[in-house]
């Protein structure tokens, strides 16, 4: 990949980004915008993946909207999991076909892109074998969840920079029992926000994808506002992976 423009949201809904994600992959498959890496940050919003199981939504859905946060079902791959205030959401729509048509290398790449990041504040992230993602002393401190069309990917990583982790404690994160979740400012005890993550995220993605990336801002930033596996295989049409 040669290179890719970076589009700052800065604070948008779940609902907002979706059809962002959607337009921009319309204009990456029809040839007329460059492979495209949006940057978000959600207010609080519960989704539910492709593979979403009930039982791992603790309580009715209508204890989360009394508490402000929104629930959404979305095509993604995996299970559940939450994004709210401090955590930086990377939607990267690329053109994955120039990569191999390989979605193993595609998930491996993104979370290396995320490895990179992390330690460049000196966290050293890693992979288990329990699912994709990157955790960081058993502890998952990125969640990914993507879908292909036709080879273009949509939907991309979460990573908890300072994000409040009782967020995650009235679900299963990602369907998992067995591990908990983490976030930047947790591991180095201090606060790390969602601007002094983007750009060594942007970093992340160029030194994995090789790229120069053109960045562009959409909105207020994050500082200004407030400061699965369902395959069709060989079509390249519908994928969705966690």
């Amino acid at each position: 990949m040669s290179g890719f423009e970076v589009r700052d949201l800065g604070r948008v809904s779940y609902g907002d980004a979706l059809e962002i994600q959607i337009a921009t992959l319309e204009g990456v498959l029809g040839g007329t915008m460059a492979p495209t890496l949006l940057l978000v940050e959600h207010p609080p919003v519960m989704t539910l993946g492709a593979s979403f199981h009930a039982e791992n939504l603790l309580f009715p859905e209508d204890w989360y909207r009394a508490r402000g946060i929104d629930i959404h079902s979305t095509d993604r791959g995996g299970d559940i999991t939450y994004h709210g205030i401090g955590q930086l959401v990377a939607y990267p729509i690329f053109d994955v076909s120039r990569l191999g048509k390989d979605l193993h290398r595609w998930m491996r790449e993104l979370e290396q892109a995320v490895i990179e990041t992390i330690a460049m504040v000196g966290v050293r992230g890693e992979r288990l074998d329990v699912n994709s993602g990157v955790w960081v002393n058993g502890k998952k401190i990125c969640a990914i969840g993507i879908k292909m069309r036709r080879w273009v990917s949509m939907h991309g990583i979460a990573l908890n920079c300072n994000i409040d982790l009782e967020g995650f404690s009235s679900i299963v994160p990602c369907g998992i029992w067995s591990h908990g979740v983490t976030s930047l400012s947790e591991e180095l005890g201090r606060n790390v926000s969602v601007y002094e993550i983007k750009p060594l995220l942007i970093r992340g993605f160029e030194r994995v994808f090789a790229g120069d990336s053109r960045v562009g801002e959409v909105g207020a930033s994050s500082e200004e506002a407030g400061r699965e596996e369902t395959v069709r295989e060989g079509t390249g049409r519908e994928v969705t992976r966690e």
